[in-house]
């Protein structure tokens, strides 16, 4: 995985908030409309060829934020560019031409695909949608997809039910590829998936990339997939984002607690290390999106909170080159009472 950071970003998003309406309520002996604040100032760039990792807890954002980055659904403030271009000031003219150039592979490998579609339909839709090419080109296309990601061309009028999990998760990774994006945004694309049919996923979207050169934002809630694929690495909590750096130093020196507990969860393949690791638990549930605690969104579950943390929302700020954290505490490894061996 080579990460390149340098030049013009391929996908810049500047202080991104998606709220949704919720049912009004009593709010401080008032009564007021309330919403969900799903995604809450968040930014960050995503270079050409790049894998950007996005992991947290589920309800913490991650799909939100892809959606609305495709425009799926409107943000309710902050910037998505493009290319330079601003999508959310696209009109629908505009956005046709930008879903070539960006694409979405779902989590759901069942419920993404249509069933009254054969194989064939589905992975040319895009390029029929677009005006590309011919029919006979279209299929000669479809067949060389499918070849490619490693299912026979000669299924091409078969329908989705005929195939597993695994098999229709290619289909659906076959069809973001059709338009040849520069962009492809993965949610979640693996969860659904046995763990050893995961695996074989993964390495089927490295060979892609590194075939086509396409750049992916990597959705996903297990730190131990993102590590596989991803270049850099953001982690959010409670629609905020708590963490960003490169791969490597943010499983090796993770600076906010939050990070250091799911970094605690996942597992070592070496029993004998894995028996002197030290789980960090935290306390409760996340809190409720319609209602976010004060300060720092992570001070009722954090082992470290003090006073500061429930008065000051913390600084996402750049502890190291290219290592940003939102905590008043940020350090290596800030909770000390646990060991945590990598």
């Amino acid at each position: 995985m080579a990460s390149n950071t340098t030049g013009e970003p391929l996908l810049k998003v500047e202080h991104l908030t998606k709220e949704f309406p919720a049912e009004a309520g009593m709010i401080a002996g008032r009564f007021s409309k309330r919403v969900v604040s799903a995604v809450n100032d968040v930014s960050f760039e995503i270079y050409p060829g790049e894998t950007f990792g996005l992991v947290g807890e589920s309800g913490c954002g991650k799909s939100t934020t892809g959606r609305t980055i495709m425009r799926l659904t409107n943000p309710t403030a902050g910037k998505v560019y493009f290319e330079g271009k601003d999508v959310s000031k696209m009109n629908k003219h505009e956005l046709k031409d930008l879903r070539r150039q960006m694409q979405f592979i779902f989590q759901d490998p069942y419920a993404s695909l249509n069933p009254r579609m054969t194989i064939g339909e589905i992975i040319s839709e895009p390029m029929t949608i677009h005006n590309v090419g011919t029919k006979e080109e279209r299929m000669k296309t479809v067949r060389e997809l499918l070849d490619v990601v490693g299912l026979n061309p000669e299924h091409i009028n078969r329908y989705p039910h005929e195939f597993s999990g695994g098999q229709r998760q290619r289909i659906g990774i076959a069809r973001a590829f059709a338009l040849r994006p520069k962009l492809i945004i993965c949610d979640e694309p693996v969860s659904a998936l046995d763990v050893s049919i995961q695996a074989q996923v993964l390495n089927l979207l490295k060979e892609l990339q590194d075939r086509y050169g396409t750049a992916y934002l990597f959705i996903a809630h297990d730190l131990s997939v993102v590590q596989h694929i991803s270049d850099r690495v953001a982690v959010m909590y409670l629609g905020k984002m708590v963490e960003l750096s490169d791969w490597k130093t943010l499983y090796t020196e993770p600076n906010h607690p939050y990070t250091q507990s799911l970094l605690s969860a996942v597992p070592v393949p070496d029993p004998d290390v894995q028996k002197t690791r030290e789980r960090i638990i935290l306390a409760g549930d996340p809190p409720s999106p319609i209602d976010p605690p004060s300060g720092c969104r992570f001070h009722t579950r954090c082992p470290i909170a003090k006073d500061i943390c429930s008065k000051e929302q913390p600084e996402f700020k750049q502890v190291a080159p290219g290592h940003f954290c939102a905590c008043h505490f940020a350090e290596k490894f800030p909770i000390k009472q646990s060991s945590i061996e990598l």
